[in-house]
């Protein structure tokens, strides 16, 4: 897992899926400030790296969670993805909103599950874990089980460690924070003094820079 952890990293890098700015950050849609930003949706636009997400995913989910009955995608970053996994699975897809749609059925969930299913959900990035979080809670309020979260990166924030532990859900992922910054200083991507940037606003992401 470590060697796919290092690849998928050198990988994002590569194609600048990647995002530094400590002196410019980002702001988030928790409202946090942050120097870094992953943006591992632009995969998408890679057709060789589009088919490693799927077939690292699709082997992933045989391998962790092999009772599987159906795919779940949360919107919208992970639907692209999440469709490609249940193709090549078999499997029935569907996505979560991240709030029911306001007109016609109001569909929080669109596709159909039936009760009982056995459901892995498909996100492209953990943060907070919160939205990630909301979609597991309404595909078990359709009567059906999660079985285990599979996304593309995570920045393994101890709030987001902590609320998945709470919802009895297993995460695994294709890389992480630190394999990111690893690969990013090796390859010269970042320097030392940025590295130490970074590590200290990892430790506190919701105050730093206020």
């Amino acid at each position: 897992m470590d060697k796919l952890k290092k690849n998928f990293a050198s990988k994002l890098l590569k194609i600048k899926a990647i995002k530094l700015q400590p002196n410019n950050p980002f702001t988030w849609a928790s409202g946090w400030k942050s120097p870094f930003y992953c943006d591992n949706r632009k995969t998408l636009s890679y057709p060789d790296l589009r088919n490693y997400v799927k077939f690292e995913i699709v082997h992933t989910i045989l391998e962790e969670f092999p009772e599987v009955e159906a795919i779940a995608g949360v919107a919208t970053g992970a639907i692209p993805q999440g469709a490609l996994v249940a193709d090549a699975l078999h499997l029935p897809f569907v996505y979560v909103r991240s709030k029911p749609k306001d007109h016609g059925l109001e569909n929080l969930i669109e596709g159909e599950l039936r009760p009982g299913m056995k459901v892995v959900v498909i996100e492209d990035l953990i943060s907070t874990g919160g939205s990630s979080l909301k979609a597991v809670e309404a595909i078990r309020k359709n009567a059906c089980e999660v079985i285990g979260m599979v996304a593309s990166y995570t920045y393994g924030f101890p709030v987001a460690k902590k609320a998945f532990k709470e919802a009895g859900v297993k995460l695994v992922t294709l890389t992480d924070y630190e394999h990111v910054v690893a690969e990013a200083l090796e390859t010269g991507y970042i320097a030392d003094d940025e590295v130490e940037l970074l590590h200290e606003w990892r430790k506190d992401p919701a105050n730093w820079n206020k």
